[in-house]
């Protein structure tokens, strides 16, 4: 099985697996650019079809789907992309959030690979 073939296989098991735990689907097209020393290098657009739920202070999501990626010089290609996050609610103003993504790409050598990203971070509300 292609690494392609398990990350769709993967994005698709909560619709499988879940129940009234998943509180809603929803649709998110994100475009990130890329500039590196004010030259432009990269641009990837996802068009992600997630699902968000949560109870009490925790809430979660889970998305993915293809994106379009458009190096400088190079023909657009499409990829299959994806994230998972969580939050927390710590206290009435401020949360603290997690999220691991990851794309399909190929390495230096042609074969199939995914790059991972992963963030963190605090939310102060006032």
């Amino acid at each position: 099985m292609s690494i392609k073939s398990t990350i769709a296989a993967l994005a698709a098991s909560p619709l499988l697996l879940s129940g009234a735990a998943f509180a809603g689907p929803y649709v998110n097209v994100e475009a990130n650019v890329s500039y590196p020393d004010g030259d432009y290098s990269t641009a990837t657009t996802d068009a992600h079809v997630g699902f968000e739920g949560g109870e009490g202070k925790v809430g979660y999501y889970i998305q993915g789907g293809p994106a379009l990626v458009a190096k400088d010089g190079a023909d657009t290609e499409t990829e299959l992309s994806g994230k998972v996050g969580i939050s927390v609610a710590a206290t009435e103003s401020f949360g603290v959030y997690g999220e691991l993504a990851g794309i399909t790409a190929a390495d230096s050598s042609g074969d199939d690979t995914i790059n991972w990203a992963a963030k963190v971070g605090g939310k102060f509300t006032f």
